[in-house]
């Protein structure tokens, strides 16, 4: 029997709007977001009133504006709820009447590694990446500002980094490794290096390059600036040897997907350093806390579909 597990998005928002276009649909409407790589079924939890608002605000300004701008938003606001199929949706539509703005086919492509269609994700990243060639990168808003209301990202640093994403969680190393050396160099910010470098760092491991993984690590240290990827600077320390495992395991307490990510990283290490059954049982508790679309979940769940 498929488990049935719940996501509680962050954001997490009711989608109570009608299709952005007037069209009758015939298809059948499903009651699950996807189907995990081990079978189970993705549903996503109820989301609460404040995000609501913040949508409600995203869908009015698209309804009086559909312009690029205002789809994204409202996109992305569909998406922050759990209604990833729903935002996939309404990007495509969006591809129709802007089939040359990289930022649909961005968004769209995270979207399907939500729900676990990678090859699909990989597609739009390319495509992305292709419309931006030549261009001058861009400074991408955030969806829910970090405490100094500093954006942190990219847009070409984000169309690498989870093209590289979507070849890692295929086990494509080779061109995932080659896509966050792209993000890295596309970053503008410590956090972009620091995330870039933690995903390097676990790849070369995993490929035996182990004095290549140790020599990305030069330029990490502790008094970097980070404004919100804090998880991804502390495992750079601690590949380096710069903090402990027991202090890294109390970071990854808790079930938010900055968690996930520290345990996956705890995880891939026992792997690489050859106790499979510890970065197993690492994999196990990180699916047993239910936040299925996190990156360190995906992982996790991608890893243990392969082991099996």
């Amino acid at each position: 029997m498929k488990r049935i597990l719940l996501f509680a998005a962050v954001p997490a928002i009711l989608f109570s709007c009608q299709p952005s276009t007037d069209s009758t649909s015939e298809e059948v409407v499903k009651d699950y977001e996807a189907i995990s790589l081990l079978g189970d079924t993705l549903r996503s939890a109820s989301p609460n009133e404040a995000l609501l608002e913040r949508f409600r605000m995203h869908e009015t300004n698209f309804k009086a504006d559909p312009s690029a701008d205002n789809w994204i938003w409202y996109g992305r606001f569909i998406a922050y709820q759990g209604k990833y199929n729903e935002a996939i949706k309404v990007y495509s539509e969006a591809i129709e009447k802007f089939p040359n703005d990289a930022r649909f086919y961005r968004h769209r492509g995270h979207r399907y590694i939500s729900i676990r269609e990678f090859d699909k994700a990989i597609a739009d990243f390319t495509k992305a990446a292709e419309l931006r060639e030549g261009m001058e990168n861009e400074v991408e808003p955030d969806g829910m500002p970090n405490a100094r209301n500093i954006p942190v990202s990219s847009l070409h640093g984000n169309i690498y980094y989870h093209l590289g994403l979507a070849h890692y969680l295929k086990g494509e190393l080779e061109p995932a490794l080659e896509a966050y050396q792209n993000a890295i160099g596309a970053s503008r910010m410590d956090d972009n290096v620091v995330s870039g470098t933690h995903w390097v760092y676990m790849i070369l491991r995993l490929m035996g390059k182990d004095e290549e993984a140790k020599k990305v690590l030069e330029p990490i240290n502790k008094d970097m600036d980070i404004i919100e990827n804090f998880s991804y600077h502390q495992l750079c320390l601690f590949y380096k040897g710069e903090m402990s495992l027991e202090e890294l395991t109390g970071a990854g307490d808790g079930t938010s997907s900055a968690n996930d990510a520290v345990n996956y990283g705890i995880g891939n290490w026992h792997r690489y350093n050859g106790d499979i059954e510890k970065a197993k049982e690492v994999y196990e508790a990180i699916l047993g806390k239910g936040g299925w679309a996190s990156f360190g979940y995906i992982g996790a769940e991608a890893d243990l579909a392969r082991m099996k």
